[in-house]
């Protein structure tokens, strides 16, 4: 992946990678600091680290680089750069300038990076790449491999709360809540924690404050990270019980308010010092957290990678990999990604897949059944299924999963994998409703398509049982379309038991591609 660069940051001379001193706990557990060495850290600040999900890129803020698109002004230049890890070694690439657009005159940063690496969140409000004023904006990877202009996110009354002196921004990795720290009191440094939320029109709700555990009165709060998992916050405050003059804390949310959480808890040291300890992130594995410091740095602060221990760590997730592709000509397709949870058909995230190959990355919480499907104009989606309410919270996890799009054209046949009958019976589960609303959706909106939907089985049972049962459940799909409006004369209904097999009926695994139900366009 190529992202839009200027030249590598220069090197240093201050010798090869520092380890920090070890600190033993309890006589057993080891908490290791770790300096992410020469190629990313100067002598100069290097401050607010971002990191990918997947832990192989890592965006942050080098101050007053001589390469910096204001260094030769009066006041500090804080500019974008960025490094790519070496998957095979473990290494971090040289830093590179990220650049413009996105470095500019003011004061410039990455937020968010999204867990298919496609889409960044960066500091201050632009208009097709022009500043606008405070805010956040959004730059999406292009074909060519470089950052598109940013555009500002619209974000209800945002300016009724950002009148303070500092501000920024985390977004949910399911791209669905917007956090904030900023202040509504003109001019000040005291700062609170807010949430907005996605809106079905693509703007955002007005900020709604996270509630008096979390915002101390008279306290500064700042510096938001909402971990994999969707419920364990990580946040900096000079709150009573700290270190220093601000440390790490951490609280989970308790419901979907976002109103009640547990107490925060002081991640104590060597996380916290009796300095100022911010810019808290990590990676989908939540092993290891990323932030900046100023002990045993090479310069004024360094990019450094922490291990935590267990109860520091957010509850496991799940990361899905895969491509989107064009099924009938198998070449990978630039998709939106919509995942919802079943059987109540609700949005729990979203993401893009990349331009170039159509690879895709989502992280998951576990306890939940997903439907994931890609979305692209004149294209429907093969949807797939994610059981993870099933599986045991053993840890991280990594799954592959390639998703298809089939074009809306005759003869084009659309397999619904989220369609649900109880064992030997034909009537709808209530998890499939979500999978035919699609159908019926496409139906409205191609009113020139006419469908037929059949049913299939596999060759366990009598001609005679399977083919009375696979008709069954066709015309009960079909009876379901018809009830949301749709008129019967645009689709017919045909149970074919067990005579047309995708695969040999020779293995579980087979006989279970075999039972299907399918539709297949007849006019368009």
């Amino acid at each position: 992946m190529q992202y839009v660069a200027a030249q590598p940051a220069y090197k240093d001379s201050l010798g090869p990678l520092k380890v920090k001193k070890d600190l033993i706990i309890n006589s057993e557990t080891i908490l290791k600091i770790e300096n992410l060495g020469t190629n990313i850290n100067t002598d100069l600040p290097e401050l607010r680290p971002t990191i990918s999900p997947d832990g192989n890129l890592l965006f942050f803020i080098c101050q007053n680089h001589p390469e910096n698109t204001k260094y030769n002004e009066v006041r500090n230049s804080q500019d974008i750069w960025f490094s790519e890890k070496d998957t095979t070694t473990g290494k971090w690439g040289q830093a590179v300038h990220l650049g413009y657009p996105l470095n500019t005159y003011y004061y410039n940063a990455v937020f968010w990076i999204s867990p298919d690496n496609n889409r960044i969140l960066i500091r201050n409000s632009f208009i097709n790449g022009d500043y606008f004023g405070n805010g956040v904006s959004m730059c999406y990877l292009k074909e060519d491999g470089l950052w598109s202009k940013p555009d500002r996110l619209l974000i209800k009354n945002y300016a009724k709360y950002d009148r303070g002196r500092q501000n920024g921004a985390f977004m949910a990795n399911n791209g669905q809540a917007l956090l904030f720290y900023m202040s509504s009191h003109e001019g000040s440094l005291i700062n609170e924690l807010y949430v907005s939320f996605l809106e079905k029109d693509n703007t955002w709700t007005e900020p709604k404050n996270l509630g008096k555990k979390i915002n101390l009165k008279n306290f500064n709060q700042t510096t938001p990270y909402l971990a994999p998992d969707g419920v364990t916050l990580y946040f900096s405050s000079n709150r009573p019980g700290g270190l220093g003059y601000m440390d790490i804390w951490m609280t989970r949310r308790l419901d979907d308010t976002w109103q009640k959480w547990s107490d925060p808890v002081n991640l104590g040291s060597p996380i916290n010092t009796d300095d100022l300890d911010t810019f808290f992130t990590m990676d989908a594995g939540g092993e290891y957290a990323y932030m900046s410091t100023d002990l045993h740095s090479y310069g004024e602060s360094d990019i450094v990678r922490i291990k935590l221990l267990e109860r520091e760590r957010p509850d496991p997730v799940i990361l899905v990999t895969g491509n989107v592709y064009n099924k009938k000509t198998n070449k990978p397709l630039s998709a939106s990604l919509i995942y919802e949870t079943l059987p109540d058909g609700t949005v729990a995230g979203n993401g893009l897949s990349n331009p170039t190959d159509g690879a895709f990355k989502m992280v998951l919480p576990y306890d939940k059944n997903y439907l994931i499907r890609a979305q692209a104009d004149h294209f429907f989606a093969i949807s797939e299924n994610l059981n993870l309410d099933s599986l045991i919270k053993v840890g991280y996890k990594e799954i592959h999963k390639d998703l298809y799009l089939v074009p809306i054209e005759v003869g084009a046949v659309v397999r619904l994998n989220n369609v649900y009958f109880d064992f030997d019976k034909w009537f709808l589960r209530p998890e499939s409703f979500v999978e035919l609303d699609r159908v019926v959706k496409m139906l409205v909106e191609n009113p020139a398509v006419e469908i037929e939907m059949s049913a299939h089985t596999d060759s366990r049972g009598s001609d005679e049982y399977n083919f009375k049962l696979s008709d069954n459940r066709a015309k009960s799909v079909v009876e379901y379309i018809i009830s949301k409006g749709i008129p019967p004369t645009r689709i017919v209904s045909h149970g074919y038991g067990e005579s047309k097999p995708v695969v040999p009926n020779d293995t579980d695994e087979n006989r279970q591609l075999n039972r299907r139900v399918e539709f297949t366009i007849l006019k368009n």
